[in-house]
């Protein structure tokens, strides 16, 4: 998460920190500042893991954070109606050319209509064939200056429904749903029915969020790569080599 007019900090590119046994996969290079211990089945037992990334991190050299096993990348987009994160641009045109799997994420905003927001992603990021799906992020910024807002459950998944309506028509594949663990058990975020993506950073994702259906472990923020100056969130992908080649042609992931 960047640092905005609205937003201080919290969520995407500037969570709490930990993660990852000290282990690491052995065809990969990264490695975790601030490294958490989650027992057997933590991180560094699942093949496929990727970043996720903001302003915050500048612009990266790519083909290095290529060739240190990363697989996939997700970069901020948009939040609100109105902002753009200022490096948004040249990291996509980056990851696109050093051939990393490479997303978008728009950061919802609850002082602003779902449709305007949908328009405003739209607006920014292009199809990408082979690209990551797109994500909303749905969580509280405590910190806004400008929206203190927190609907009830309901409304919350109503509008996030909305969002996530106009950006699959247009995009032609399903959204995947970032959250943290206060906002999907207060606005009951498992009926969404997506592909979820989960922040848990002090305790595997199973056991934060009881739930086994999830598709990415966001487990730390505290994540060292050759080719990009700041910490950056390190993410895994739920399932074998053989379960991410699946998921990958059923979205259509080049």
């Amino acid at each position: 998460m960047t640092l905005t007019r609205r937003a201080t900090l919290t969520g995407l590119a500037s969570l709490p920190l930990l993660s990852a046994p000290s282990l690491l996969l052995a065809r990969s290079t990264f490695r975790d500042n601030d490294p958490v211990n989650f027992g057997a089945r933590g991180p560094s037992t699942f093949p496929v893991h990727g970043i996720d990334a903001a302003r915050f991190q500048g612009q990266m050299d790519w083909k290095q954070v290529r060739r240190q096993g990363i697989r996939f990348a997700w970069l901020k987009a948009t939040e609100g109606g109105d902002l753009l994160d200022p490096e948004f641009k040249a990291n996509w045109r980056a990851a696109k050319r050093a051939r990393v799997p490479v997303g978008a994420y728009h950061f919802y905003y609850f002082c602003t209509d779902p449709d305007t927001q949908a328009k405003w992603f739209i607006k920014n990021v292009p199809r990408l064939r082979g690209g990551m799906p797109p994500v909303l992020d749905l969580e509280w910024n405590p910190f806004s200056p400008t929206c203190t807002l927190r609907p009830p459950a309901a409304e919350v998944r109503r509008v996030a429904n909305r969002f996530i309506k106009i950006i699959e028509r247009h995009y032609q594949t399903r959204v995947v749903v970032y959250t943290a663990p206060d906002f999907w058990e207060r606005n009951d975020v498992a009926r969404l029915k997506r592909d979820f993506w989960l922040r848990s950073t002090a305790n595997h994702v199973e056991q934060r969020y009881r739930v086994k259906g999830w598709r990415f472990w966001q487990y730390t923020a505290t994540g060292v790569l050759d080719g990009i100056e700041k910490e950056v969130d390190l993410n895994c992908f739920n399932g074998s080599e053989a379960q991410w080649k699946q998921w990958r042609k059923s979205r259509g992931v080049g």
